[in-house]
């Protein structure tokens, strides 16, 4: 029971410092400067309204995070399909690695927010644009990634299967895939991490009219502060939940699956 009791509070420990630097923050920012600062109990309270129903830039909450999410899913994907198919196909081919490889490092370099004035360009305002720069930003870690993974693979797994009779199409599948399935891993977390976070600014500025970056922009202009701080808060959540729920679990799977370890 006390080691249980250890464990909570251990886990809830990094909640209860972060509440608290908040709200000294929040105090000291309205006491020096005399500008209302959000406190983590007026965001929560200011959440709980919200959740019941009340309108955020003319939608409910939900609204805004079903249609961040369906953004996000739909940019991520198509980078998930891109990347990992990218990754395994230049490891696969050095002929095909030599060609682009130059061109990965060049988007590598370009930060998300730099898609702007392309996505806008080529699809204009709205929905179209910001799943672009999602998928753009995303695209590239998870390509480096698997890429990276295929070519540590080591060669001696490949030559076993040779040996045994295996053909281009069963190397592929039964020695390539699953043993970049770690470094696959690592570029999906990534990219997805990317993803949202260039969503949520792309949000604030190609105009998508619903979504949490853009509630945020108009909790701005309003001056409605509290509401920008819970839509923070979502933002965070969805994040930790993601990773918490999927990727960690499906990461330590992957590793017990395979007998790696960190250190491998």
């Amino acid at each position: 029971m006390l080691q249980a009791g250890r464990h909570i509070l251990k886990s809830l420990l990094p909640i209860l410092l972060f509440v608290l630097l908040w709200q000294t923050i929040a105090f000291m920012v309205t006491a020096v400067r005399g500008v209302p600062f959000p406190t983590p109990w007026q965001t929560g309270v200011k959440f709980v309204y919200l959740a019941g129903g009340e309108r955020l830039s003319d939608h409910t909450l939900f609204r805004h995070i079903i249609d961040s999410l369906t953004r996000w899913l739909l940019g991520f994907s198509i980078a998930a399909i891109c990347g990992i198919g990218y990754g395994l196909m230049a490891g696969w081919s050095r002929l095909f690695e030599t060609a682009t490889g130059k061109i990965l490092q060049i988007l590598q370099l370009i930060p998300g927010l730099a898609w702007i004035p392309v996505a806008i360009l080529i699809f204009g305002i709205g929905e179209t644009a910001t799943i672009f720069m999602i998928a753009m930003t995303a695209f590239t870690p998870i390509a480096i990634n698997v890429l990276s993974g295929v070519k540590r693979l080591d060669a001696t797994f490949v030559r076993a299967a040779l040996m045994m009779g295996a053909d281009k199409k069963a190397i592929f599948l039964q020695v390539l895939l699953p043993g970049s399935l770690p470094a696959i891993i690592s570029g999906l977390r990534i990219g997805l991490g990317n993803g949202w976070r260039v969503l949520v600014a792309a949000e604030m500025i190609v105009g998508t009219g619903t979504g949490l970056g853009y509630s945020i922009i108009q909790a701005r202009w309003t001056l409605d502060y509290t509401s920008a701080f819970a839509c923070l808060g979502v933002i965070c959540a969805i994040g930790l939940v993601v990773e918490q729920l999927i990727f960690m679990p499906l990461e330590r799977r992957t590793v017990e699956r395979w007998t790696l370890n960190r250190d491998t």
